[in-house]
């Protein structure tokens, strides 16, 4: 091996030595030598040819080398560049965090903590401790009990059952912190459940509501247009209420009772707010996009966490009439404000509102009664719920689309029963699940699955939304895939819908 080693550092050295004799041997039989056989010279001339070749030969490898070897530079040198502005940008992102999160964590008046399934403490914020009157040190990986009074604790041993089952469970509490001030709590516990949908621990969020002494929440008010239960019971967090109960006296542990929901209903509590879809694309879209949010009066004024009073609208069966009157109300909106022909309005339905067989007639009743054009209304679909109830999806995706309304169907993802649902449902709008967006800078396999989104689109002429865009870096990558619009607060942000005025 050594020998080896040393006859390949003197190889590129010997042929040229070997070229270099042989012309001065051709020199000195020339010029000096009076008699040679005409052999000797022509052998000396083919070792200088054979020499020659030979030096080509490796001048032609050597540079194919520094070629190469100057790629491999050039990569490893971008790579590296990428590597640091990666590594900076990481740096940046998780000092932006930190502080984002702390200032979070210092002004958040929510009371926020979260237990494992073992129901020790893992995470609390700064007005949790504060409330409690401990340091984080004296609550973190401890039981609810061990650090807390009964009267807190107490809520949650009670309905740990129902957390542990995957159920939201809703309170309201009137409690006295460690300083000694009474509050009005509405308390929420959330359970956390992992990809395979198991339950793996829980959030508590409380609320507070009105500190002092006066702490006697007021009655219901009496429910106008309560709808008939004449055929069907109403279930609630205190048990199964027979027909005709009236639902003003029977409220769930959140006080909205059906006969509550009906009343913001009907009352006109409920507030529309929109955000924005912008294009991201060059070429001009001739609407502008929101979509639209709703929230209950009692959440503006902090009484209830945002669209904590949704289960229970979906639990007493008001989903397809919280529908109408958002439709009824965004129809209305569109024939009076002068935006009109250039803004469409994307709404949310439900499940029970696609199994509703009356819902694409209302539509159709309220746009001929307004003039408002078709076209300014598009109908969400969520996939999960196309994919539990297809017949029903199909049906009422067809009749929508006959009136002229568009149709879009979100939270898609690359899966198999997401492409096929694709085949059979004619839908205008793709909207990719955020949980793809927000990962596509930091993994490989959620770009991927974005970009094979967005060309099955392209082959179905069918436009792509991204949800849950929260940076102009995911932007410029959107762009660079060719997806058509984007939504989430890295664009706009909710704002009521009095602002498009």
């Amino acid at each position: 091996m050594h020998k080896s080693s040393i006859f390949s550092a003197i190889k590129p050295y010997l042929i040229g030595s070997i070229a270099i004799t042989a012309v001065a041997l051709l020199v000195t039989a020339i010029y000096f030598v009076t008699r040679i056989e005409l052999e000797w010279i022509a052998g000396l001339w083919g070792i200088l040819i054979t020499s020659i070749l030979m030096m080509i030969n490796q001048i032609a490898q050597t540079e194919q080398k520094i070629k190469k070897y100057t790629t491999q530079l050039i990569t490893s040198k971008e790579r590296l560049a990428s590597e640091i502005k990666h590594h900076l940008w990481a740096e940046k992102t998780i000092s932006e965090s930190k502080i984002r999160s702390q200032f979070i964590d210092e002004n958040f008046s929510i009371l926020l903590a979260y237990f494992n399934i073992e129901q020790r403490c893992r995470y609390h914020n700064q007005a949790y401790r504060n409330w409690i009157g401990l340091k984080s040190n004296q609550i973190d990986g401890q039981f609810l009990h061990e650090f807390s009074s009964q009267a807190f604790h107490v809520s949650a041993k009670n309905c740990i059952k129902n957390i542990l089952a995957g159920e939201i469970v809703f309170n309201e509490r009137v409690l006295k912190s460690a300083k000694g001030q009474v509050f009005h709590l509405t308390e929420q516990f959330i359970p956390h459940f992992d990809s395979k949908g198991k339950v793996i621990g829980f959030y508590t969020l409380y609320t507070p509501r009105i500190p002092g002494k006066d702490l006697i929440s007021p009655p219901n008010r009496v429910a106008r247009n309560i709808p008939e239960t004449s055929n069907q019971t109403i279930k609630t967090n205190s048990g199964t209420l027979p027909p005709n109960t009236d639902q003003s006296k029977q409220p769930s542990k959140s006080g909205l009772s059906a006969a509550r929901i009906a009343q913001a209903i009907d009352g006109g509590e409920f507030r529309l707010y929109c955000q924005k879809i912008i294009s991201i694309k060059n070429d001009s879209y001739p609407y502008e996009i929101h979509e639209i949010l709703i929230r209950m009066a009692e959440e503006e004024n902090n009484l209830m966490p945002p669209g904590a009073f949704l289960p229970f609208v979906e639990k007493y069966k008001m989903m397809t009439r919280l529908d109408r009157w958002v439709v009824s109300h965004i129809i209305q909106w569109l024939s009076i404000h002068k935006t009109s022909s250039k803004s469409m309005f994307s709404i949310n339905v439900t499940k029970d509102t696609i199994r509703n067989e009356d819902f694409p007639t209302f539509v159709q009743d309220q746009l001929q009664k307004t003039k408002v054009p078709a076209s300014a209304l598009c109908f969400e679909i969520e996939e999960s719920d196309a994919l539990a109830d297809l017949s029903n999806t199909l049906v009422f995706a067809e009749k929508i689309r006959q009136l002229g309304c568009l149709i879009s169907l979100c939270s898609f993802n690359h899966k198999r029963n997401s492409l096929d649902l694709l085949r059979k449902i004619k839908v205008d709008f793709i909207k990719i699940d955020g949980s793809l967006v927000w990962n596509i800078l930091r993994d490989q396999e959620d770009l991927a699955k974005v970009v094979a989104i967005n060309r099955i689109a392209r082959a179905i002429k069918v436009k792509t939304i991204a949800e849950l865009v929260e940076t102009d870096d995911i932007i410029i990558k959107l762009r660079e895939i060719g997806i058509d619009f984007a939504q989430g607060f890295g664009v706009a942000s909710p704002q009521p819908i009095k602002t498009l005025e």
